[in-house]
């Protein structure tokens, strides 16, 4: 079993540190310090506080927040452009090719595939412009698929040196340059190709894989049973010692950030509600509620600690790991308890963010959170404050019954792996106690 299981990990790793992986998880990570920038206008434009917008309309105006859209538009809908570039940017870096050629070459494979006219209100198609609708949320699983792809096309020419040489003492930016001109027409002319094809069925790529594949992708994500999977997946790989949410994450997030993009859109027509077809599942849902403390909550767990445990172990790990804790972080407990290969852990670990879901899930179901928007916080923003900022005083009373339960679910069991300590440590401690007793009789 032990073979088995170490194989098992091993397949994991492999899959997690695959260099598309990698390139997809670290390319998106470019798009958040625009998303965080963009959360901060889109916030300040709607406040979750009831009243706030009548009293700045009737201060500064009707269109008071006509900046503040602009920008979270500018930002928000970039959001495919941003992948596109960022992953086959890491993509060649990571194949040790200019990374900044190999991005633009995929830039504008992205533009060739992707509409280059809209339909306005009247009916009239005006050309030469880039609908912003395929370059935000609903284009995002065409970057990730151009953007691999084009890495991979630009990366065999250059390492098989199918390129145009230049004589050395060339500067490298020059020689650069031209070894792009060989891949980068090939990718181009494979683009215009599936332009072509597909503009005769009166469609893009990008909108073609939108239907096909990002819609499908985002209505399993939304199921109940899709989050449970998602939940258990990054908790069990973390007890085993890996990454979870960011082998999980890697090809989930942008699909989530899809949805939540897709609901600030739809907030924009009316009431947002889950029927009149929001989304649940965003990156809020997981990263401030079933992830307050870090994965698995363990945020309870160093609070049972604090209130009960005799161990020093217990009692010292749980309070160098609750500053921590606070910012989301929890390293420090994971592998200082250790809960990492802890059976007596195992069980509280999962079924703690699977009750944490459950209720979240639940919570914006049935109303009582609406869905989340494109608005995001630092991930490592602490919970009530973060609460309150996406959700009001719901988020906040919500958050808290999510630590008071989690305290609670983990009480028992953190009760048990003290008690293991605290009879390790008394037991390592009477050899001594025997040995200082017999000098004094002698």
């Amino acid at each position: 079993m032990n073979t088995v299981f170490e194989k098992f990990l091993s397949v994991l790793e492999k899959i997690a540190n695959t260099k598309a992986l990698l390139a997809l998880k670290d390319g998106f990570v470019l798009t958040m310090p625009v998303t965080l920038v963009g959360s901060i206008f889109l916030l300040v434009a709607n406040l979750p506080i009831t009243g706030y917008s009548d009293f700045m309309v009737a201060h500064l105006g009707e269109n008071w927040n006509v900046g503040l859209n602009q920008v979270s538009g500018a930002t928000f809908d970039l959001l495919a452009i941003i992948s596109v570039v960022g992953i086959s940017y890491y993509y060649a870096k990571a194949e040790k090719v200019d990374g900044i050629s190999c991005a633009i070459i995929s830039l504008v494979s992205f533009f060739i595939v992707t509409a280059s006219s809209a339909i306005s209100e009247g009916g009239e198609v005006v050309s030469s412009v880039i609908p912003k609708v395929w370059t935000g949320g609903q284009g995002v699983i065409t970057s990730i698929i151009i953007g691999l792809l084009t890495a991979w096309t630009f990366c065999f020419f250059v390492k098989r040196k199918i390129t145009i040489k230049m004589p050395a003492g060339v500067p490298e930016g020059v020689s650069n340059a031209f070894i792009a001109v060989i891949p980068g027409f090939v990718i181009a002319l494979v683009s215009m190709g599936l332009y072509y094809v597909l503009h005769n069925f009166d469609t893009t790529l990008t909108e073609f894989i939108f239907k096909v594949m990002q819609e499908p992708m985002q209505s399993l994500t939304d199921t109940y049973v899709g989050g449970i999977i998602m939940v258990v997946l990054c908790a069990l790989l973390f007890w085993m010692g890996l990454h979870g949410p960011n082998i999980v994450m890697g090809p989930i997030l942008p699909i989530l950030t899809a949805n939540s993009i897709a609901n600030g859109a739809l907030a924009e027509k009316g009431p947002l509600t889950v029927a009149a077809g929001a989304y649940i599942m965003t990156p809020q849902v997981l990263d401030y509620f079933v992830k307050i403390g870090g994965t698995g909550i363990t945020l309870g767990l160093l609070i049972a600690a604090l209130l009960r445990a005799k161990s020093k172990q217990m009692k010292e790990i749980s309070k160098l790991s609750l500053l921590p804790g606070l910012f989301n972080i929890n390293e420090p407990v994971i592998f200082g308890l250790p809960i990492v290969y802890n059976p007596l852990m195992l069980f509280p670990f999962i079924i703690v963010p699977v009750i944490t879901f459950t209720i979240i899930y639940l919570a914006i179901a049935t109303g009582f959170l609406a869905p989340f928007t494109a608005v995001q916080v630092p991930w490592t923003m602490p919970p009530i404050l973060s609460g309150f900022i996406l959700q009001g005083f719901k988020g906040v009373f919500v958050q808290v019954v999510i630590i008071v339960m989690s305290t609670i679910v983990y009480y028992p069991f953190m009760a048990m792996q003290d008690r293991r300590l605290y009879e390790q440590e008394l037991a390592a401690s009477k050899p001594k106690e025997e040995f200082k007793t017999s000098i004094v009789v002698e």
